[in-house]
């Protein structure tokens, strides 16, 4: 388990130190800082939309546009959905991004994570709430070590104009400290 030291200075357990291969002590970024920053910027991927429209992606992209964002969705086995064009990765996206927000299974997770650095994405948001979602910790550490500021927890659904339920979560999530008060900074790239 990690921990926060009186200084304020994040702590990996030994174990999970060995296991990511990283180094005892990282720079914190506030997690909710990190939100707002995710969320001040104007052009967001929202990759795991569905055809069918039943992902919890597609409700996303909604609030989102609705919101006054530019948003790109990614799915690789569609042109489009409702109406809107649908890419197969980031390297087809017709302009720069901002950030990535994904809800896709943890093995997609990973290869955006990737595609992220290759892109120069600097941002990216990994689904996670009442379980692992999209998370993947390979995802987390390749993004962190490239330079990419990750969010491994939550929704935009909870802070961009949320409804009952999303507001009840976020306050839930926080209160049971499910939610991190801080979120390790990416690291220098090598």
């Amino acid at each position: 388990m990690s921990d926060l030291s009186q200084e304020g200075t994040f702590r990996l357990s030994d174990r999970d130190a060995q296991r990511i291969g990283s180094p005892q002590v990282h720079d914190m970024n506030s997690f909710r800082a990190a939100i707002d920053d995710f969320l001040a910027q104007k052009r967001i991927v929202v990759a795991g939309v569905s055809r069918d429209g039943q992902s919890p992606a597609n409700a996303i992209a909604k609030k989102l546009r609705e919101n006054g964002y530019t948003v790109f969705a990614l799915n690789p086995h569609v042109d489009s959905i409702d109406g809107a064009p649908c890419y197969p990765d980031l390297a087809a996206l017709p302009e720069p991004v901002d950030g990535v927000f994904t809800v896709t299974p943890p093995a997609a997770t990973e290869a955006l994570a990737r595609a992220c650095v290759e892109q120069g994405i600097p941002r990216l948001w990994i689904h996670r709430s009442l379980d692992d979602s999209s998370y993947s910790e390979a995802a987390v550490t390749y993004a962190l070590e490239h330079g990419v500021t990750v969010i491994p927890w939550g929704c935009p659904m909870m802070y961009v104009q949320p409804d009952v339920a999303h507001r009840c979560m976020r306050w839930l999530f926080s209160t049971f400290k499910r939610f991190p008060k801080e979120i390790e900074g990416p690291r220098s790239p090598a």
